[in-house]
Order: C-alpha cells, then sequence, then structure tokens
C-alpha cells in the first residue's frame, strides 16, 4: 500500500515546484499571513520548541548567538532571545524582512540582517550555531550544500536544521496540520509544495556529509518535521 502511494504521489524524487512565496507575485499582505500560519505550525511538535532543545545540544547552558537564516516572521528568534542567546537573523525577501522587522521592534537581542543562505555576511566563526528552520526544502541540492557549507563556516559549535522530511506520512500530516491551522490559501497551496519538496533523511544527511557536516543528534525520525544537530 505504502510503496503503491508513494509512485502514486511521486514521493521518490523531490518536487522542483515554486512554492507561492517564492514566486514573487505575492502582495505584502499575502505573505504575511502566510508567515503568521507558519508561526502558528512553528508551535507544533517539531517546530521552535526542538530547534531549542537542538541547539542546546551543541551549547549546553551557556550563553550563545544563534544564526537564524530564512527567519520568516522572526517568531523564533524571539523565541531564541527569551532563551538569553543573541540572535542575528537573515532573510532575502523584502516583504518577509517587512514583516520580520515590525515583530522584531524592540527586541534588543535580535539583529535583522537582508542576507542569502550563499553568501552570509559574517565572519568565519562568528556564530555560535548556524540555525534554519523550514528553510532547505526551498532549495535544489546543490544550492542547499552552499547553504549548509556557509552555515558551518560562520558557526563555532555546529549546524541545527529543521525540516520537513519527504513520505507518505508526513505529506498526510501536513495535508491535516495546513487544513487546521493554515488560514491563508497560500499556506495551504505551500504546504503541499514543501511536503514535496523536501528532503529524505538519507538525502539529509548526504548533503551534510558533502558539506563536510556530520550528524550528531536528531529528534525522533518517524516525525513528519525532524531537527538535526551537526558538526564539522
Amino acid at each position: 500500500m505504502a510503496i503503491g502511494m508513494r509512485r502514486l504521489l511521486a514521493l521518490g524524487q523531490r518536487t522542483d515546484a515554486i512554492e507561492l512565496l517564492d514566486s514573487g507575485r505575492l502582495s505584502r499582505a499575502e505573505v504575511a499571513a502566510n508567515l503568521a500560519d507558519l508561526a502558528r505550525l512553528n508551535r507544533l511538535p517539531g517546530g521552535t520548541r526542538t530547534s531549542l532543545r537542538a541547539i542546546e545540544r551543541l551549547v549546553g547552558g551557556n550563553a550563545a548567538r544563534i544564526l537564524d537564516v530564512g527567519t520568516g516572521s522572526g517568531d523564533m528568534p524571539l523565541a531564541f532571545a527569551r532563551r538569553g542567546w543573541q540572535v542575528v537573523a537573515t532573510d532575502v525577501n523584502r516583504d518577509v524582512l517587512a514583516v520580520a522587522r515590525a515583530n522584531l521592534t524592540g527586541e534588543a537581542r535580535v539583529e535583522l540582517i537582508d542576507a542569502d543562505a550563499s553568501a552570509l555576511p559574517l565572519d568565519d566563526g562568528a556564530v555560535d550555531v548556524a540555525h534554519s528552520s523550514l528553510l532547505l526544502h526551498h532549495l535544489a541540492p546543490g544550492a542547499a550544500v552552499g547553504a549548509l557549507r556557509e552555515m558551518r563556516r560562520v558557526a563555532r559549535h555546529g549546524v541545527v536544521i529543521n525540516d520537513l522530511r519527504r513520505g507518505v506520512l508526513p505529506l498526510a500530516s501536513t495535508w491535516v496540520s495546513v487544513r487546521a491551522f493554515g488560514h491563508s490559501p497560500v499556506t495551504r497551496f505551500d504546504g503541499m509544495v514543501s511536503a514535496r519538496s523536501a528532503y529524505t533523511l538519507r538525502e539529509l544527511d548526504a548533503l551534510l556529509a558533502e558539506a563536510g557536516l556530520t550528524r550528531r543528534w536528531r529528534s525522533p525520525g518517524w516525525m513528519p518535521r525532524v531537527v538535526t544537530a551537526a558538526t564539522a
């Protein structure tokens, strides 16, 4: 049954379909609505709390400086700041940055910058941990490896990747989640594209290895959304 379903849904290979958020055709209001939905989804299992656990695996209870690549609405940097960490939050989409800037106003522990994951404007070892959430599936394999190499370069202790994994269960779970918590039609469309664009855990480990990283910790691999901590 699972094999037949996988073939039917073409999950053997990741799709290269473009999400609406990446299309450049959305209004700022549509972007804001989509990002609000994603912040809501980040409160589900596998989201912000699991990223916090993974980062703590790398830095312990120490003060830390965290890089959040592809920050979206800025909800994760706010959670990191509440943990007491200093945060550099980046995104390359101007409408996304505008939403994040409004949400992060007044939070002195978070610095927001316009930066692409492939060319981070930070010195080697400038942060303790480089983190991304729901970013990697937007990138083709070559671009994903390039982003991981950049994240490895700027991070002293390691890299944390929070993303969907491709498969029948994640696809079904994503459908349920975006229907239940996604108020925006953009979220409902992009959620399904995301589930089919995601990497399998084996593919993710191969990308990490190509970028010079080795997996050190992973949240439960059967979950639709999995968090991986890796070091050089």
